[in-house]
């Protein structure tokens, strides 16, 4: 604490600087967290005081053998107090806070197998990290909590969907349309609106009329399956967040009729997870996360699958670090673009940002025509548009 944070002396400052002094006080108090060290003199009491004894438990405060007003983790195992504890802080913080909290409890204080417990499962503020963490926990997870964590992890599941599916249904359907624009339509398949934009330069003023020599207009496949969606997802424990996003991504893809969506998930060994796609809670239930990679062995298993290869987009959602046979990982992703394959990579699906990847690997895609980068949820739409136009993906 500076000399210029404190109010100063009485009779040189006004009602408002005093005010405006004891909300830096305040301030600073809840940052530091109490003890010699604050030295601010600042003593919490109401709701301030509640808010400090939540910090404190979680990020302590002079036990252990610290200095003073260093903090260190204080909630200890007792799933009683850490209830408690849960409860306050969905009173005293804001949802994003109180979701940051949680992630710091199980990572710093090691309570992950309190989340085995349903009376903790049902205090806890649901989010996709809470939602890894469960299922990192499932062949732990006694049968009297299952189904607690199951509705836990449909709360996450749902509320994503709600995000997400609408614009990815629209952006998707979009770009299936465009796709299946031929310049040879039947006449009842004729886009009108567009075949006259796109021959303007024809008009004729002495005539008013515009010379249609190309049609613009949509083939006869358009209420069939017209393209074939691969995710095939790492399920490695660093990239728990974007195996949640690709199972809900997953069952919004296989609810449209003209998209024949599979859903492959690997470590060591590869699952097949396409028959449980129409509920991404079950997709999620039945992913191991954690283990070895083996990409070489998850591509292997997808081409094997392929049937329409100029029709068909893959999504390799990994961070690379290959546990295989690494030439043949890259000689597989040869061969499908080969075949007339659209290859994407995805480092990661989630909201984190650049994620820790395989460089060397990665510049070797990128050299096949299949550049890796991280993903967003809500640019996710956008990739599988310009994926299945095949045309550049919007991030390079």
């Amino acid at each position: 604490m500076t000399e210029r944070d404190r109010p100063a002396a009485a009779g040189g400052t006004t009602a408002t600087d005093a005010v405006a002094g004891d909300e830096r006080l305040r301030r600073w108090r809840m940052v530091l967290g109490g003890g010699e060290a604050d030295g601010t003199g600042y003593a919490p009491a109401g709701r301030d005081a509640a808010m400090d004894a939540a910090l404190e438990a979680l990020y302590g405060g002079g036990g252990g053998g610290r200095p003073a007003g260093e903090r260190s983790a204080g909630l200890g195992g007792s799933a009683p107090r850490v209830a408690r504890w849960l409860g306050d802080i969905r009173t005293y913080f804001p949802t994003t806070v109180v979701q940051v909290m949680q992630r710091d409890a199980i990572d710093r204080l090691g309570l992950s197998a309190l989340l085995l417990e349903p009376e903790m499962l049902e205090a806890v503020e649901p989010d996709v990290h809470l939602v890894a963490t469960l299922l990192s926990l499932n062949k732990a997870m006694p049968d009297t909590t299952r189904e607690t964590a199951r509705a836990v992890v449909r709360k996450v599941v749902e509320e994503l969907e709600r995000r997400l599916a609408s614009r990815t249904r629209a952006t998707v359907t979009g770009a299936l349309d465009r796709s299946a624009r031929t310049a040879r339509p039947r006449h009842r398949d004729i886009d009108w609106d567009r075949t006259i934009r796109a021959n303007l330069k024809n008009y004729l003023p002495e005539h008013r009329t515009v010379v249609p020599e190309r049609l613009v207009g949509h083939g006869r496949s358009a209420r069939g399956v017209r393209k074939e969606v691969v995710l095939c997802v790492d399920q490695s424990g660093s990239m728990a967040a974007s195996v949640v996003y690709a199972s809900v991504f997953g069952a919004v893809l296989a609810s449209m009729r003209s998209i024949a969506t599979r859903l492959v998930v690997f470590d060591t060994a590869v699952v097949d997870l396409t028959d449980r796609l129409d509920d991404p809670v079950d997709v999620l239930f039945g992913t191991q996360l954690g283990g070895g990679t083996d990409i070489n062995r998850a591509l292997a298993y997808c081409r094997s699958r392929i049937t329409r290869p100029a029709d068909t987009v893959v999504v390799l959602i990994s961070d690379l670090h290959e546990g295989g046979i690494r030439d043949e990982m890259i000689k597989r992703v040869a061969a499908m673009k080969a075949d007339g394959v659209e290859f994407v990579t995805l480092l990661a699906l989630s909201d984190e940002g650049a994620p820790a990847y395989d460089h060397e690997h990665a510049a070797a895609l990128a050299a096949l025509g299949a550049p890796a980068f991280a993903c967003t949820p809500d640019l996710f739409p956008e990739v599988m548009a310009a994926a299945l136009e095949k045309r550049p993906l919007p991030s390079t």
